[in-house]
Order: structure tokens, then sequence, then C-alpha cells
């Protein structure tokens, strides 16, 4: 399977965001010490944020005794409420470095939004994420009767599928749908997305490699449990309506491919939109790039129908 021609499949609006992007946060990052990883990745998460909305009320405040910041729009008129986990490979990220696309759904949809701050690694290896995103829903879902929509990108796409999957038998009917933004589910890295775009722009085959061997703590990663890889599950049955989007020039979409077959083919209702010409975190390109403001509008029409209990797929 040949490599992509990134110049033939990414506009130049992108290579100018991708420029940007790539002085802030060098294409090696990863190999930095995880101080230095988090320096530069909040440098460049600040380079790029957008002033909230007008409207927009937060507060932060613990849930389940983990931190969150809690976004409301001032007219108090809350239909639904997301529940967003952030990106950032879980091992960089937090509440600052998602701030402005949480306040953008929240205005956009009119929908309260709690942003989770779960622990990151090496740290706090797996399943420490998972714990922190499970205690926030449990009490969320235990402090209002409301519908709770599950949300997140990249690592947060993970950890939101991670709670679907696990909320069966134990929180039943709390989740009305699940918006995954390329998410990172575990699936099978000797094909599809991960051979055909290896050497992506921003996100790399050996940058997912280096993120495994943080999340994990350096130990073996866990085999067959969908707390870690969602995808590694056996039983697809009784999930909530799902919505992945992915980005095409990115080792991950095939990810999004897999889990909608999977839920499908377990007689759940999923749609997968794989976006052409976009990369992984093209969110923070939303006011640089059409395409990514396209992208964006995906992601907010999504967390919108499945918010209102609406599938308007095919």
């Amino acid at each position: 399977m040949s490599q992509a021609d990134y110049s033939r499949l990414i506009d130049a609006q992108m290579w100018a965001y991708i420029r940007r992007l790539d002085e802030a946060y060098p294409p090696d990052a990863t190999s930095y010490d995880v101080a230095g990883q988090r320096r530069l990745y909040d440098e460049m998460c600040a380079l790029f944020r957008q002033p909230r909305p007008p409207g927009i009320v937060t507060e932060d405040a613990p849930l389940g005794g983990v931190p969150c910041r809690f976004y409301r729009n001032d007219n108090g008129a809350d239909a639904a409420t997301v529940l967003y986990l952030h990106g950032g490979g879980f091992v960089v990220g937090g509440l600052e470095s998602h701030d402005d696309v949480c306040a953008e759904i929240c205005a956009r949809t009119g929908f309260a939004l709690v942003s989770v701050d779960y622990r990151l690694a090496p740290e706090n290896p797996f399943p420490r994420c998972f714990e922190d995103a499970w205690a926030a829903f449990a009490a969320l879902a235990a402090r209002q009767e409301g519908p709770i929509l599950l949300a997140g990108d990249s690592a947060g796409g993970n950890l939101a599928a991670a709670l679907a999957h696990h909320a069966r038998g134990r929180i039943e009917g709390r989740i009305t749908g699940q918006v995954l933004i390329y998410p990172g589910l575990g699936g099978d890295m000797s094909r599809g997305s991960y051979i055909t775009h290896a050497e992506a722009p921003h996100l790399t085959r050996a940058d997912l490699e280096a993120y495994r061997t943080l999340r994990s703590g350096g130990a073996e990663p866990p085999r067959n449990d969908p707390r870690y890889a969602p995808l590694q599950d056996s039983d697809f049955s009784r999930l909530p309506p799902t919505v992945i989007i992915t980005a095409e020039c990115d080792p991950l979409s095939s990810d999004g491919e897999s889990y909608r077959d999977a839920l499908r083919a377990a007689g759940g209702r999923a749609h997968w939109s794989e976006v052409k010409g976009m990369v992984h975190a093209c969110l923070r390109a939303r006011t640089l790039s059409d395409r990514a403001a396209g992208f964006f509008d995906e992601v907010v029409s999504a967390i919108a129908a499945l918010g209102q209990g609406r599938w308007p797929y095919p």
C-alpha cells in the first residue's frame, strides 16, 4: 500500500496552518521529555485559541472528584448536556487547551457542556484516565435527569467511546449519543490509514507508538479491554447512536470506519464521515481553512442532532 501524496490531498489554506502548527509544536515533539511536550502544547494551543463567544458562562468545579469546567449559555436553556473529553494522546492537554472549542460547541448548540480534566500519563498510567472520565460521567448522570451526549477528540474520542461501552448494564438509558472526532479506538495498525498515512503531517504512526508507551507507563498495553481500546470489545450491541468524524490525512482515520462497521453489524446506528484534505487536530484550523470550518460544522451539527434525539443520516 503506497504512501499518500499530501501535495495533492492538502490545499494551500491547510498547508499554511500546518506550517504555523509545526513552528509551535515541532513534528518531533514526542521525542521531548513530557514536561517539554506539555510546555510546547500549551503554547501552541494559546497561539490558536479563539475568544469565547458572547453569552457563555463558565465555572470550574469538581464533578465526581474530578476537576471540570462547566459551560452554559447565559439564557439558561439547556436541552442536553455534552460531556467533553479533550485530546492530547493522554499525555498533554487539559481545560485550557480545548476551552475555545468547548465554548463554541456550547454556544452553537445551546447545550450545556462539561469538560473533564482527567489525569494524564505517564504519571497516571491507564486506567486512571478512564477512571476519572467514568467518575465524572457517573456523577453527572446522578445529578441531572436530562440527556447526556458524549463527545471527544483524539484521545478524548477514545475515552468517550469507552464510557459508552462501560455504561451498558451500569448506567443505562442516559446517553443520547456519542460524537467521536478523529478518535484512536485501538484498531489494526497493520492496515488502512495506519499504513497509507503513517507519515501524515502533524501525527505519524511513530507518534502513536510513543503515546501508547507513555499511556501505559511503559508497561505492556492491556488486551481485549474496551476501556483501553473500544475496538477490542467483543460486543458492540446496545451502544448509543454514534457519529465518527475523521480526517483523511490521519493514521487514525480507519478506526472510524472500523467502529462504524462494528456498530452497524451489531444492529446499531452509526455514521462515519472522513473529511477530505484534513489532518489530525484540524479543529484548531477552523478559522484559517474553509475545509476545516466545514469539518467543525459537521461536528457541531452531529452534536446538535444527537442531543435532540434526532438521527439525520441515511
